[in-house]
């Protein structure tokens, strides 16, 4: 006796269902640093190297004491694209800055997480301004982004300016 038609339709519902389930699965895990958050897990063909930076100069050079200075983390993945990301940590674990270059320009959305409709709405007011080409720069109280490039080769960073550690310069997140 065959099967009535509803049950293999069925069977192949919940066998799609199960597919794509499973492959939301892999797209939702993110790839990337989440600004304000935790460190990216490095995606499969990625590699990561971490080093521990001093914020400032022991002898105060800087013109901050050192014990004043902090250490921070930065942390250095070059996806397979090629695109390198530099995460940098606070002592806590907490990303604070990220920046990019490579041949493509990464997922913002996951780089920024909850500071991306943000971002938007900054880049939207400068292409307003200036029209829809050359580099992006959006600066507010609570996020600076800045990007240029050009097919190929691009780069950019991305910072909190509140939660920056102490002696720490947005000359050091590249």
């Amino acid at each position: 006796m065959k099967a009535p038609k509803q049950s293999r339709h069925g069977h192949l519902v919940t066998a799609l269902a199960f597919a794509a389930g499973a492959l939301s699965v892999c797209a939702a895990a993110p790839a990337y640093a989440v600004l304000g958050g935790e460190p990216m897990t490095a995606p499969d063909g990625a590699t990561s190297t971490n080093a521990v930076v001093r914020a400032a100069t022991p002898n105060g050079a800087s013109g901050v004491s050192a014990a004043t200075a902090s250490n921070y983390t930065v942390r250095t993945t070059t996806l397979a694209s090629g695109t390198t990301i530099n995460e940098y940590l606070t002592t806590e674990g907490v990303v604070f800055g990220i920046a990019w270059h490579g041949p493509r320009v990464p997922d913002l959305a996951s780089l920024l997480g909850s500071y991306f409709p943000q971002y938007q709405e900054g880049l939207k007011a400068q292409r307003a301004a200036r029209g829809g080409r050359g580099p992006v720069s959006v600066e507010s109280s609570g996020l600076v982004v800045r990007s240029v490039g050009h097919m190929g080769s691009f780069a950019g960073s991305a910072y909190l300016p509140q939660s920056l550690p102490a002696g720490v310069s947005v000359t050091d997140i590249q």
